[in-house]
């Protein structure tokens, strides 16, 4: 067989596919089909498959049949952004579609597989510049930065509707609402949030902004809000009991924040008044011990148990559960002790200074000065009585005080309004140490995955705005986690977990799948184990190729790569198809 072209006088050639054969001892030719109105790209191909080539390679050229002109990371991006559909996300952001929307939902899905400045996402999100097939999956094309910052100020727009949505889908009368407070490190000195306060991020010097979490039981993110860099954790309490009664609705709430949020004086003032509302809470450090001195409980009582019930005239209504955690007492034992024995270490070194021979240290004020800075370095300057002379220091550990303290290692007080009808004693522990899912939460925001830190706007709507991103972003990783958890180290067993604890109090223990999984780093099906971050790198491997055929007139087409049996795996847990 070959193909023919035949001339016409007046018109184009006709295209014929012929075939030769003998007869009778001559030769002869018999079309087997007029190809002259078929593009000419296909004909071409049947032109190269008749000569006896291939798809790949033109016969006898040493040319491929096709290039792969752009081939973009595309896994990574289908799994975050089918989940992100999948809960119906989008939808709450806007129920229609619309381009402020798609840019929204693309720093989402981009704060999750790739966390970094406005001004590099959208580089990103450009055709000539992109590192994944983001842009196309959001059908956004020509974007630039002012684009990005636009749909920010869009969205913050919208925050109060998104998250009464999400308040109507996770909470309801009656339940659990973890509440909690951190701050992350400013750059720049323009923003009016951002001010001098107590860094939680260990940044001495740097201006900050606060923000307060709201998540429901399971620490799913629920709100968020953004105050000053130096607002005191209980000031931000009043906006969130609006928030939860007026905003969301919810006539019956148990608000569960830590000592330093629900302080003596909030409880009173904004949580008593209100009806409806009960609380969660623990005591501080001082009331606990003059819980002891009033001999409101033995400290022997825990040589056989580690959680009682108590009550106290000092608390009328309330209910006091005593709690001691052996591990955590040997912790801070331990901790007191470094921290004591690095104090002392320091000030021998002012004694040194005070007696050598050579220009001695010298004087209350200067040798003062250097004490302070340990004292304040360390934080146990309570622990040592110092004497300060004209040429002399002298210091010596409080034994008595150290000795009293570490009596009550590892016991701490939770206190709560609710009845024990509602939440029994181990409920009550439970829910309040289930701030620490808050707190896992706060981790993901700063550093593991989402990095909401440094901030580098300089207008107020946008850092509020940018903070909102970030937690949409995690609200949409946490359901990615459970998901994805047969296949992360992430213990999905919880159930298995609980049973092996032997109370409340007791340090937390991980399933034996869980174990397994962290011992031979592959799952009991045989699947390696993933943290989920290199989940997201492997399944960044999945390319979306573009393939031009090297032929005159071919159009291109895409290509993805075929998932690896550890991917088909991720993908059918997300309940997602590529």
């Amino acid at each position: 067989m070959y193909i023919e072209a035949v001339p016409n006088r007046k018109s184009r050639p006709c295209i014929l596919l012929r075939e030769c054969f003998r007869q009778d001892g001559k030769v002869h030719k018999r079309t087997l089909a007029n190809m002259t109105n078929w593009p000419n790209n296909i004909v071409e191909g049947m032109r190269i498959l008749v000569k006896g080539g291939s798809v790949n390679q033109t016969p006898g050229s040493g040319v491929d049949g096709f290039e792969i002109v752009r081939s973009l990371p595309h896994g990574h991006v289908a799994a975050v952004m089918g989940t992100l559909h999948r809960l119906g996300l989008d939808r709450m952001i806007h129920s229609r579609r619309c381009r402020e929307r798609d840019l929204v939902v693309a720093m989402i899905v981009a704060r999750i597989i790739d966390p970094q400045s406005k001004l590099a996402t959208a580089r990103g999100l450009k055709e000539e510049t992109a590192f994944s097939t983001l842009a196309e999956e959001c059908g956004l094309v020509n974007i630039d930065e002012e684009d990005l910052y636009k749909a920010m100020d869009w969205l913050l727009c919208r925050q109060a509707s998104i998250e009464k949505s999400l308040a109507k889908r996770h909470l309801q009368d009656g339940t659990l609402v973890l509440y909690d407070l951190t701050s992350s490190y400013f750059e720049g000195r323009t923003c009016p949030l951002a001010k001098l306060g107590h860094s939680r991020d260990g940044k001495k010097g740097k201006l900050q902004i606060e923000y307060g979490l709201l998540c429901d039981h399971e620490g799913r993110p629920v709100a968020i809000e953004v105050f000053e860099g130096n607002t005191g954790d209980p000031a931000t309490l009043s906006s969130q009991i609006t928030k939860i009664r007026k905003r969301f609705g919810l006539t019956r709430v148990v608000l569960v924040g830590d000592r330093g949020m629900l302080t003596e004086a909030r409880i009173r003032d904004e949580i008593e008044p209100v009806e409806g509302l009960d609380w969660i809470s623990a005591l501080r450090g001082p009331a606990i011990k003059k819980l002891v001195d009033n001999k409101a409980f033995q400290l022997s009582l825990f040589d056989e148990t580690d959680l009682a019930e108590i009550t106290s005239p000092d608390y009328p209504g309330e209910r006091l559960i005593v709690c001691r955690n052996p591990f955590l007492a040997t912790k801070r034992r331990h901790k007191r002790e470094e921290l004591l024995q690095a104090t002392e270490k320091k000030l021998a070194e002012i004694v040194k200074a005070t007696k050598r021979k050579r220009k001695p240290l010298r004087g209350k004020a200067d040798i003062g000065l250097r004490v302070g800075k340990v004292l304040n370095k360390y934080k146990v300057g309570k622990h040592f009585q110092i004497k300060i002379t004209c040429a002399n220091l002298n210091y010596e550990r409080r034994t008595q005080k150290i000795q009293e303290e570490a009596a009550l290692d590892g016991f701490y007080v939770v206190r709560t309004s609710v009845s024990a009808e509602k939440l029994n004693t181990d409920e009550t522990v439970s829910a309040y140490k289930g701030l620490s899912v808050v707190e896992r939460a706060f981790r993901s925001f700063k550093t593991v995955d989402l990095k909401v830190r440094p901030i580098w706007h300089h207008l107020e709507n946008r850092v509020r705005a940018h903070v909102f991103l970030c937690m949409l972003a995690y609200y949409v990783e946490w359901h990615m986690r459970r998901k994805l958890a047969p296949l992360l180290f992430d213990d999905e067993d919880k159930q298995e977990a609980q049973k092996m604890r032997t109370s409340v109090v007791a340090q937390a223990k991980r399933s034996a799948n869980a174990k397994n999984k962290a011992a031979a780093k592959r799952t009991e099906d045989d699947y390696p184990v993933h943290s989920f971050q290199t989940l997201l790198k492997d399944l960044a491997t999945i390319t979306k190729n573009r393939i031009q055929p090297n032929l005159s007139g071919s159009p291109t087409f895409d290509k993805t790569t075929v998932p690896t049996r550890t991917q088909d795996r991720a993908i059918k847990l997300l309940e997602l198809r590529l």
